[in-house]
C-alpha cells in the first residue's frame, strides 16, 4: 500500500511502508491554523514584504476565517488599556519636542558637564538616555548627532588653528624650520594635521555611537520608553488577567531604571576604551582649560542662547509632564496604597497608567500657549463703531491636532493590536497550552540558564528584526513554556524583552543606528565591534539584575497563583 498523507490542518496522517508500520498522528485543527497564522505574520515581518502595521491586521482577516476567534473578539484587541498608555505618552513627547523643550534640557546638561572628551562622551550619553525615556528614541537621536558634530567640528577646527599657531612662533625663531615646514610633506605640521584628523575620526565615531546606544538604552527604564515594554504589559494582562497589575509604571521603573544607569555606565566605559583610551589627563582634563575647550562651550552656549528665556508655554510643557511623571509613581507604588487605590479602585482595577496618560495629555489641547493677559501676536482692527478699539485672538492651545496628526505613529498602535491579537488567538486556540507541554522538557536546564540562553536568541533575533514584531512573536510562546515548567513568567519575558531593544550591532537595526550610520563617519565593522560587546554587556547586566532586586521585586523564585493555567482555562 502506498504512503497516506492527509489534510496538515488538522486530521489523521497514516504514514507506512507496505502495511508493515503504522503511525498515527492527530494534529488538532485550531492549535495548526493559529501556527499557520503566526508563521505567516512573523515571516512577513522578518521580510518587510507588506508594511509592519498591515501585517498586523491579519489577525483581523485570518482568525474569523479559520473559525479561531469571533470577529468583534479579534477587532477589540486593537485599542486595549495598553493602548491608551502609548497614545497618552507620545501625545506628552510630542507636546515636549512641539515647544523644544528637549533642547533646552539636553543643552543646559552639557554646558554643566563641559567639553572635555570622557566628560562630554559621558554627558552625551546621560542627557540622551533621559530623553529617551520619554520620547522616541529616533527623534532624541536625530536632535543630539548634530549638537555632538557641531561641538566635535569646533573643537577640530580650534585645535588647528592652535597648532599653527605655536608652529609659526617656533618658525619665527628658526627660520630653516620655516621653510622646512612649508616645503616638507612630512613637515611638523602635517604630522600634526594627521595625528589630529585621526584623532577626531575616533572621537566622532565614539560620540556618535553613544548617542544612539544610549537612545536604545533609556527607552527601557520606562514603561513608555519604547514599544517592547507596553507589548509585555499588554501581554500579561492579555494572558494573565488576574496579576493583579504586577507591571505598572512604578514597578517597571523600580527594576529596569537601575539597570539601565549600569549598561549606560558599563557602556561609556567600553566605548571609552575602545576610542579614546583611559589616559586620564587627555579625556578629563583635569582641570586644565584650553582655548579650543572654551570656544567649544561658546558653540554649545550659543546654542542654548538662540532658544531665548523660557516661555509660558515650555513652562507649562514641564508641569504637566512632571504632574505625570508624579501620578504614575504614586498611582500604586506598591510599598503603600496608592492615592488611585484609596480614591477609586477600592472594588477593582478602575483607574489604570493609561487613565492617567490620557488625562493629563488632554490638557494639552485645554490650556493656551499664551496666558490671556500677554495677549495675542496677532491683534485686528476692531469692527467701526468700538473707538479703534483692537480686539485680541485667543492664543492657541499647547497642542493642536494638525500637530498630532502628523507626527503620531498610528502604525506602532496597529502593531500593538497585532501582538495582542496574537496573543488573544493562541489562547483562544490552544496553541499556547500544546507549546507549552511541547516544551515542558526545558524544566531539567536551570532557570538561569534558561533565562540567559533565551536572552540570547532575542539578541540575536532583534538585530534583523523590528524590536516590536520580536517581542510580539516571542512574549505568547514565553508564557506559554514559563507556566508548562512552572516558573514564574516575568523571569523569561522580562529579561527578554529589555532584550529586544538592545540592538547595537547593525546600522538597520533600529532606528537610532541608522541616523548615526547616516552621517558617514562609520563603518559596518564600527558597529558590529563596538555593538557585539554591548549585547553581552546588557544580556548579562539584565540577567543579573533579574536574579537579584529583580527577584526581590516581583517574588521570582516562586510560582505565582495567578499564572495557574490549566486545561486551558484561567483561574
Amino acid at each position: 500500500h502506498d504512503d497516506i498523507v492527509m489534510d496538515v490542518l488538522g486530521h489523521w496522517i497514516l504514514c507506512g511502508d507496505h502495511g508493515t508500520k503504522v503511525i498515527l498522528v492527530c494534529v488538532c485543527v485550531c492549535e495548526a491554523k493559529c501556527g499557520y497564522a503566526i508563521i505567516l505574520m512573523a515571516l512577513y515581518w522578518c521580510t518587510e514584504c507588506m508594511p509592519l502595521a498591515v501585517t498586523a491586521l491579519l489577525p483581523v482577516i485570518l482568525f474569523p476565517m479559520m473559525g479561531i476567534m469571533e470577529s468583534g473578539a479579534v477587532c477589540v484587541q486593537y485599542l486595549k488599556d495598553s493602548n491608551m498608555l502609548f497614545i497618552g505618552g507620545l501625545l506628552v513627547a510630542i507636546a515636549v519636542e512641539n515647544w523644544n523643550l528637549h533642547k533646552r534640557i539636553a543643552l543646559r546638561v552639557l554646558l554643566v558637564v563641559g567639553v572635555q572628551p570622557a566628560l562630554l562622551m559621558s554627558g552625551f550619553m546621560g542627557v540622551t538616555a533621559f530623553l529617551s525615556m520619554w520620547i522616541s528614541n529616533t527623534a532624541t537621536t536625530a536632535m543630539m548627532v548634530p549638537i555632538a558634530q557641531a561641538v566635535l567640528g569646533q573643537l577640530c577646527a580650534t585645535e588647528a588653528r592652535r597648532d599653527e599657531r605655536e608652529l609659526q612662533v617656533e618658525g619665527k625663531d628658526n627660520q630653516a624650520f620655516e621653510l622646512d615646514t612649508k616645503r616638507d610633506a612630512d613637515s611638523p605640521l602635517e604630522r600634526r594635521r594627521k595625528e589630529r584628523e585621526l584623532k577626531y575620526q575616533l572621537l566622532t565615531k565614539g560620540m556618535s555611537l553613544s548617542v544612539c546606544y544610549s537612545a536604545s538604552i533609556g527607552g527601557t527604564a520606562t514603561l513608555t520608553g519604547t514599544t517592547p515594554n507596553l507589548i509585555l504589559k499588554g501581554q500579561m494582562d492579555e494572558i494573565f488577567p488576574d496579576n493583579g497589575d504586577v507591571i505598572n509604571f512604578a514597578s517597571w521603573f523600580g527594576f529596569a531604571f537601575p539597570n539601565m544607569v549600569i549598561m549606560l555606565i558599563l557602556s561609556w566605559l567600553w566605548l571609552q576604551f575602545m576610542y579614546m583610551g583611559f589616559n586620564m589627563k587627555k579625556s578629563f582634563g583635569c582641570g586644565k582649560k584650553n582655548e579650543g575647550d572654551k570656544e567649544a562651550f561658546g558653540v554649545m552656549k550659543e546654542e542654548y542662547r538662540k532658544l531665548g528665556s523660557m516661555t509660558f508655554a515650555e513652562g507649562a510643557v514641564l508641569t504637566i509632564f512632571v504632574l505625570l511623571v508624579v501620578m504614575w509613581f504614586t498611582r500604586e507604588p506598591g510599598f503603600m496604597p496608592g492615592w488611585a487605590t484609596v480614591l477609586f479602585n477600592k472594588d477593582g482595577a478602575f483607574v489604570t497608567d493609561g487613565t492617567v496618560a490620557i488625562f493629563m495629555s488632554t490638557l494639552f489641547f485645554i490650556i493656551p500657549s499664551r496666558p490671556f493677559c500677554y495677549g495675542s501676536a496677532e491683534e485686528e482692527e476692531g469692527e467701526a463703531g468700538e473707538e479703534g478699539t483692537k480686539k485680541q485672538k485667543a492664543p492657541g492651545a499647547l497642542l493642536n491636532w494638525h500637530v498630532v496628526h502628523e507626527r503620531m505613529p498610528w502604525n506602532i498602535i496597529l502593531l500593538l493590536g497585532g501582538g495582542f491579537a496574537l496573543a488573544s488567538g493562541s489562547e483562544a486556540s490552544g496553541l499556547s497550552q500544546w507549546l507549552g507541554k511541547s516544551l515542558a522538557p526545558l524544566q531539567s536546564i536551570p532557570p538561569f540558564g534558561i533565562s540567559l540562553l533565551l536572552c540570547l536568541l532575542v539578541g540575536t533575533f532583534t538585530e534583523c528584526s523590528s524590536n516590536t514584531a520580536t517581542t510580539t512573536l516571542f512574549l505568547p510562546i514565553l508564557a506559554s513554556m514559563a507556566t508548562a515548567i512552572g516558573l514564574h513568567p516575568l523571569y523569561v519575558m522580562l529579561p527578554c524583552t529589555i532584550c529586544a531593544s538592545l540592538a547595537f550591532m547593525l546600522p538597520v537595526a533600529t532606528p537610532p543606528n541608522a541616523i548615526v550610520f547616516s552621517y558617514g563617519n562609520l563603518k559596518v565593522m564600527d558597529m558590529v565591534k563596538a555593538g557585539f560587546m554591548l549585547n553581552m554587556i546588557g544580556i548579562l547586566t539584565i540577567n543579573l539584575g533579574i536574579n537579584t532586586w529583580g527577584d526581590a521585586m516581583f517574588q521570582l523564585s516562586t510560582f505565582p497563583d495567578w499564572a495557574n493555567i490549566t486545561n486551558g482555562t484561567k483561574p
